[in-house]
């Protein structure tokens, strides 16, 4: 982009800030206090925007309404987990049902969490399941469990991978606040000799991989190379972990059957605890018996909120009375027609979007390439991304900054197709620079 464009579309985004800032003062003052008890005024660091973060009132159905009284489209979706919305019917069925005839923290095992684990095994494929508090934890667990039944440390795990608040590799190293920061072996995603090597070096318990890096922006693995990991891993007697903490939403039975992938041990997160804390990891009973507690040499697992009565309650209403498999499939088949069109109306600009199913991302490669297999290989035109961020806003979608799009169930099509024309706005609005070089 040659000098005076950059300069135009600096101003262009100091506009959209300007105006930003004018529409939410309410935001504004709400930041300005919390930043004396929270450090930045967040606890939770990807909901942090610059100049300050617009601070959300309530949610109803699809909708988020702001402090400064804008109602807005959520198609951040809660980063996949508000898969049932802020008021589905059903889900507040649940939670009556729990604080009126059940009671919260019983303290004790319950009939719901077997009902709960039962149909999670049935529908994701896995012998046997523990529940855990988030998918950070279930990960965490996954990894100790491959650990123990192989008596191996080596974690072999890909660049932009994330697997929760301690388990972050972008950049393609191990994050600051990582965990067991010597253990991991970091390989770039999707490169099959790379992945292969890696695999079948000395010392490696297991290869722990997101079928899609949610957080990496939504790159898909290709189907060669999750078959390499599956192929490889069990030809060097390596276990095969398939993070399916977002895509377990993607087709009736995750990504994993979607994709023909049988893992060893899976994760899961998000969505499925229909709205609350909730993690869970599971796979073969063999691996998965280190953790009977009727042994001696029992791996330790506890929890106080593993088996909380609303996660054991919401998570199986939203499994089995909301989140059917056939829903589960036309949903994603839904959002695989909305992805395709958007990448019908921003083809030929520097403006493309990366996902599967319902879960996508914007991107804007300064080369203008729209097929993405490694987030690494890319440079973006982040002043792009910053404008698009604020133009949909202004439009009333609420996507996350870095540009991922998570479709809540019960958005009407009206609304996804003006989406499509809102980023057609977009584009022609700003088509001087989301126009590729013709150098190209």
């Amino acid at each position: 982009m040659s000098s005076l464009r950059n300069q135009d579309l600096q101003a262009a985004l100091d506009d959209a800030i300007a105006r930003y800032v004018r529409q939410s003062p309410k935001s504004k003052a709400l930041h300005d206090e919390a930043v004396k008890s929270l450090p930045g005024g967040n606890t939770r660091a990807v909901l942090h925007t610059d100049p300050f973060p617009l601070c959300v009132r309530s949610g109803s159905g699809y909708m988020v309404t702001s402090e400064d009284e804008q109602n807005l489209v959520n198609f951040t979706g809660e980063f996949t987990a508000a898969l049932y919305g802020h008021s589905h019917p059903v889900i507040q069925g649940a939670v009556r049902h729990v604080l009126e005839n059940v009671g919260m923290n019983v303290s004790a095992t319950t009939s719901q969490e077997q009902l709960f684990a039962k149909g999670i095994c049935q529908r994701f494929g896995v012998e046997q399941v523990r529940f855990t508090n988030s998918g950070t934890e279930a990960n965490l667990q996954a990894l100790a469990a491959a650990r123990h039944f192989t008596k191996k440390r080596k974690i072999v795990v890909f660049g932009g991978g994330y697997h929760g608040s301690f388990l972050g590799f972008a950049g393609g190293k191990p994050a600051a606040n990582n965990v067991d920061v010597d253990d991991w072996v970091v390989v770039k995603y999707n490169d099959l000799d790379c992945t292969a090597r890696a695999i079948r070096s000395e010392g490696v318990a297991a290869v722990l991989v997101e079928g899609m890096q949610g957080a990496g922006g939504c790159i898909c693995g290709t189907p060669e190379f999750l078959t390499c990991i599956q192929e490889t891993a069990s030809e060097a007697g390596v276990l095969f972990i398939l993070d399916e903490v977002m895509t377990s939403r993607m087709s009736a039975n995750g990504l994993a059957g979607a994709q023909g992938l049988n893992p060893d041990l899976k994760t899961f997160g998000k969505w499925l605890g229909g709205g609350v804390a909730f993690g869970a990891f599971g796979g073969r009973a063999d691996i998965m018996s280190a953790f009977d507690p009727r042994f001696p040499r029992a791996l330790p697992h506890s929890g106080t909120f593993n088996n909380n009565t609303l996660a054991m309650h919401l998570g199986y209403a939203g499994l089995t009375k909301i989140y059917t498999p056939d829903v589960a499939n036309e949903f994603t088949a839904r959002g695989g027609q909305f992805l395709s069109r958007l990448n019908q109306v921003t083809e030929g600009t520097k403006l493309c979007f990366t996902g599967c199913g319902t879960v996508m991302n914007a991107h804007f490669p300064v080369d203008g390439s729209s097929v993405i297999t490694n987030a690494a290989d890319v440079t973006e035109v982040q002043q792009l991304k910053d404008l698009f961020w604020f133009e949909m806003l202004e439009s009333g979608f609420w996507i996350a900054r870095r540009g991922l799009v998570a479709l809540i169930l019960e958005t009407p099509q009206a609304e996804l197709d003006r989406f499509v024309s809102c980023v057609e706005g977009f584009i022609s609005r700003n088509k001087a620079f989301v126009a590729l070089d013709q150098t190209r």
